[in-house]
């Protein structure tokens, strides 16, 4: 659903890019070394091993700030969406009697949108809605470890096996669809978005009947897509949204990989994205385009972000280096594409443009996705400069397009932010944009994004700490614990913090012998100064600890400045730590939609007394975890000010950049 929501001469003429949209000659051109039905066999290569190990979901637990956002997500939004989109999630039976079938024409996803060519697309959507509020529902429910949730999660779960077939077709087609497509399709979509919920349930239970579901599902898209005798992302059509979402389908086999380390699941995942890549498919992350030097990102966002971590798992499980090339290649391109926040373009297209901080916006399915696939990156190469990517889009672009005070997220946010009315900073070239505005649903437009508002911090959490070969790396700093097991020994660690709005973090560490453990920390790239009350080692990007003790508590404090940023050729932003500064702006609230569930609404914002601010020759900047202070310039009035600038976070209307007097 992050996705194709108005018919293509619509969307053309809303995004006034009709000069990129889909320039199928172009992109048939850069595909045609290799077409569909010609594509060769996949080489076995020897993987990679990963250098950081995920811990299972169950092993780490948020707390401090991070504990309370999740349990208001499921008082607000994340706990509630299917109560406040009913028809969406609850009366559409989309994997068990509303499976779809030929005779199904139309179906009801909440947009506002014509009928005509993408007609057929919106029939899968409540899948993607249902399944991908399913994951992050479930998931805040495991690591909040609500007793209320865990059991309407294990009943959803439970639902969810009895509609598998005696094949082990999990899914949203009858007999007479599934399988059979040259055209678009949400066949891989729906199973992607379904399982990983499924795999976070497995993760937490341990149960061997859910793992036995989701291998028997898994088998049967191999049996129906024999690996290197078949093409599932062929289409006759070069757009097809939910067919290339399928794509996201590698998420599973992957992770089925680093579970029971079946070699046909890594085989699998390096075919479906080679098939991918050969077919005439308008999207990025195809090998000709990445490898075209001169090619510009142009596909929908959250496609081209979450693709990302499909190419990095093939490239990565097969060491082929075609695609290792492809991959630091398609980083390049994604670099430019990303604000001052980490979030990268998704307002819906990426269109060949470079981010701006007023003029592109991002969208929360993209800022998702692009930090899923950074966390994936960070696990198979151990590079730290992936945790600050991963840092930077939650702590920044992910909690600046949160409301601060009401249960509600943007569905597309700009760095600067002039006003939330709908529009992208009150441009009418869109006349049916309505996505600038907090929203518990965004119905109008599609209900993809506030599900994975409620993913991205379970997501978050899960990669907080994870496991190298000596034993624990802490590679995403936040309040949480972590209980595992290290040498044979059971070990708890308690980081106890305010970070990223406090640089200091306390470490109680207990285990069960006398074994040593080894426990690395990463040192930010940011932090000017380190000071600890024990002992410690450098290991590149890491601080290394190692005890013997059974109970340690100790504290590590990372020092830093007001840091200034060039943006663009003629803007700075600021930052202190991993957070992104902001200069709030002023807004009248207004309520534009009451849901039928007590205390959910749909809110919009006007600046008032709106000026924007240049920086002087002598800021005199200074800040601490809260604030950073300094002169600025008064644009409309040529005076100086003195300034506080906020955390991204928390602000609703704001100035991120400015320019030089």
């Amino acid at each position: 659903m992050d996705m194709f929501v108005d018919n293509l001469t619509h969307m053309a003429k809303a995004l006034n890019l009709l000069t990129f949209v889909f320039l199928g000659t172009v992109l048939v051109t850069s595909c045609s070394k290799q077409r569909s039905g010609q594509l060769q066999e996949t080489e076995q290569h020897q993987s990679l091993s990963e250098k950081l190990q995920l811990l299972r979901l169950s092993e780490i637990k948020p707390t401090g700030w991070l504990e309370k956002q999740m349990v208001g997500d499921l008082d607000g939004f994340t706990g509630h969406l299917d109560s406040i989109v009913p028809d969406l999630i609850l009366k559409d039976d989309i994997y068990g009697k509303d499976r779809l079938s030929k005779s199904v024409k139309t179906k009801d996803v909440g947009a506002i949108t014509d009928d005509g060519l993408w007609q057929v697309q919106f029939l899968w959507w409540n899948s993607e809605t249902q399944s991908n509020w399913w994951d992050g529902y479930l998931r805040n429910a495991i690591l909040t470890g609500n007793a209320y949730h865990l059991a309407r999660a294990e009943k959803y779960v439970n639902k969810i096996l009895h509609t598998q077939d005696e094949d082990g077709y999990l899914g949203i087609y009858d007999q007479e669809l599934r399988y059979k497509f040259d055209n678009e399709n949400g066949e891989l979509w729906s199973k992607a978005t379904l399982l990983r919920g499924l795999l976070g349930w497995y993760e937490y239970t341990q149960d061997e009947k859910v793992l036995d579901a989701i291998e028997k599902a898994a088998q049967n898209i191999i049996n129906n897509y024999p690996i290197n005798a078949s093409h599932p992302f062929y289409s006759t059509n070069p757009d097809a949204g939910g067919l290339t979402h399928g794509l996201m389908i590698t998420d599973i086999f992957e992770r089925l990989f680093q579970l029971t380390k079946k070699s046909e699941y890594k085989s699998y995942c390096v075919f479906l994205y080679k098939d991918f890549s050969a077919n005439k498919l308008n999207e990025d992350a195809q090998i000709p385009k990445l490898m075209d030097s001169a090619y510009k990102l142009r596909g929908h966002g959250a496609h081209t972000f979450e693709h990302l971590r499909a190419l990095s798992a093939a490239a990565y499980l097969s060491e082929d280096p075609e695609l290792m090339n492809a991959l630091d290649n398609f980083l390049k391109k994604i670099a430019g594409t990303t604000a001052p926040s980490g979030g990268p373009i998704g307002d819906e297209w990426i269109g060949q443009r470079e981010a701006d901080a007023t003029t592109t916006g991002y969208e929360f399915c993209s800022t998702h996705e692009l930090m899923h696939s950074y966390i994936s990156l960070l696990g198979k190469t151990g590079a730290m400069e992936y945790a600050e990517k991963v840092e930077r889009v939650f702590f920044n672009a992910a909690q600046g397009a949160r409301h601060p005070q009401h249960s509600a997220i943007a569905y597309l946010k700009t760095d600067n932010s002039f006003s939330m009315n709908g529009k992208r900073n009150d441009d009418t070239t869109q006349p049916k944009q309505t996505r600038y505005k907090y929203s518990p649903a965004h119905q109008d437009a599609a209900v993809c994004c506030v599900p994975n508002a409620g993913r991205i911090g379970p997501y978050y959490v899960q990669s907080m700490w994870m496991k190298d070969t000596e034993g624990l790396v802490a590679t995403l700093l936040g309040p949480s614990e972590v209980s595992t097991e290290i040498n044979g020994e059971n070990v708890l660690i308690k980081e106890i913090t305010d970070y990223p709005y406090s640089n200091s973090i306390r470490f109680v560490v207990e285990k069960s012998g006398n074994k040593t453990l080894t426990l690395k920390i990463r040192k930010p790239a940011w932090a000017d100064e380190i000071t600890s009350s024990v002992d410690y080692q450098k290991e590149g990007d890491l601080l290394v600890f190692r005890f013997e003790k059974e109970l340690m508590d100790f504290e590590v404090a990372f020092k830093t400045s007001v840091k200034e940023h060039s943006f663009k050729e003629d803007e700075v932003y600021f930052t202190y730590g991993s957070l992104v500064y902001a200069l709030p702006i002023s807004g009248q609230e207004t309520i534009s939609k009451n849901f039928p569930v007590s205390g959910f609404h749909d809110y919009q914002y006007s600046p008032l007394g709106f000026a924007r601010y240049l920086l002087p020759t002598a800021p005199n900047l200074a800040g601490d975890d809260s604030k950073i202070t300094g002169v600025f310039l008064n644009e409309k009035t040529r005076k100086q000010e003195n300034r506080e600038l906020v955390p991204m976070g928390k602000t609703i209307l704001r100035q991120v950049t400015f320019q030089r007097e």
